[in-house]
């Protein structure tokens, strides 16, 4: 049984203590929060027993061999680095870090002292996204000929929705931070490495009202991200992310190759993990939908689907230290997303293409 510090309580408290608890080899043992009065309400609530208030304390602990992060991007680097140097295995939300250097400085240190660390991009868990990269390995498209993806929400579509952290650029707000440092891993994942890339931000709603002063202050975070990629392969890739909009069409991917097309979406509003589909077509032929086999399928859906996934991301992260061998998604694809990501600042900032370096090179620099 691996004993489990939990370490920011918002969607820590939604997905990641349930997700713990649920799983048979994990066992929640400490909750931090900087405020102990909610640290200890929240430990009582979910029986664990231990509650601390700072990082220190955590570590401290001899029941805790692994923490996991959920806390705000700007805490990641200095809360992993604490955990790291500690000997302890980190399980970091994503996005990584606040750029790609500190997310280096973590995985070197990492494989230093001998820890397991993954990252939290579960969309390679999720069933019909393991299908959909089945079919792509397998050729079903045969050569790729132009990639789209749209992921558009309307989590921020609100104006009235106060001002906070993910209003500000140095805390790592966001819709880049949260939707595209998922959308570069899975590119990665299904597509391989990004040659170069064109990015162009935008905020739809510049004001919001922060609850603590009664003032409105200026949002400086991106809340729609259009994004143009040529990948190391050659294809164009496109790609759309808004936080503000009412699409019907929540989730898609559309791949489009010489020997035939596959398509991953999904139309839940409520929840970005269940509900994807996967449709084929070969030319000339009709889009049909595709059944995603048993072998994939959750064995327990949870009615937040983000659960489900997070489950097998700890079976991952949990087989790793077992073995004692890092596994995939670890700190490594931290480090590219987390480049892609400072690249599209780059390029949205000069409104230019940036060339992309390979991960090898960036890691050995």
């Amino acid at each position: 049984m691996i004993g489990v510090a939990v370490v920011g309580t918002g969607f820590g408290q939604k997905v990641h203590i349930p997700g713990f608890q649920a799983y048979p080899h994990t066992e929640v043992v400490a909750v931090y929060n900087r405020d102990l009065d909610k640290a200890k309400a929240i430990a009582q609530s979910y029986n664990i027993p231990h509650v601390c208030n700072t990082i220190a304390d955590i570590v401290g602990l001899q029941e805790v061999q692994a923490v996991s992060i959920s806390t705000p991007p700007f805490l990641h680097y200095e809360i992993a680095k604490a955990v790291l140097q500690a000997g302890k295995h980190v399980l970091l939300e994503k996005p990584t870090t606040m750029n790609a250097a500190e997310a280096k400085e973590l995985y070197e240190l990492a494989g230093q002292v001998g820890a397991i660390a993954v990252v939290d991009f579960e969309f390679r868990f999720v069933p019909g996204w393991q299908l959909f990269s089945e079919l792509l390995s397998e050729g079903y498209v045969g050569s790729k000929r132009l990639i789209r993806i749209d992921w558009l929400g309307s989590s921020r579509a609100d104006a009235t929705r106060p001002w906070n952290w993910y209003s500000r650029k140095d805390q790592g707000g966001g819709a880049l931070g949260s939707l595209g440092s998922h959308t570069f891993d899975y590119i990665h994942w299904l597509f391989g490495p990004v040659r170069k890339l064109n990015a162009h931000f935008s905020t739809a709603i510049p004001q919001r009202l922060d609850p603590n002063t009664g003032e409105f202050k200026p949002v400086e975070t991106d809340d729609t991200c259009l994004l143009m990629l040529e990948l190391a392969d050659g294809t164009p890739c496109q790609v759309s992310i808004s936080a503000v909009v009412h699409a019907s069409r929540t989730h898609w991917i559309e791949v489009y190759g010489d020997r035939g097309t596959l398509v991953l979406g999904s139309e839940n509003q409520k929840d970005y993990i269940h509900g994807f589909r996967v449709w084929g077509s070969q030319p000339g032929k009709p889009l049909t939908e595709i059944e995603i086999p048993n072998r994939l399928l959750f064995p327990k859906n949870y009615s937040d689907g983000r659960i489900s996934a997070f489950i097998r991301v700890i079976d991952q992260w949990v087989q790793g230290i077992e073995r004692k061998q890092e596994i995939v998604p670890s700190l490594r694809e931290g480090v590219y997303s987390q480049l892609l990501m400072d690249f599209s600042h780059e390029s949205n900032a000069t409104s230019t293409w940036v060339d992309v370096p390979s991960l090898e090179e960036f890691l050995a620099h």
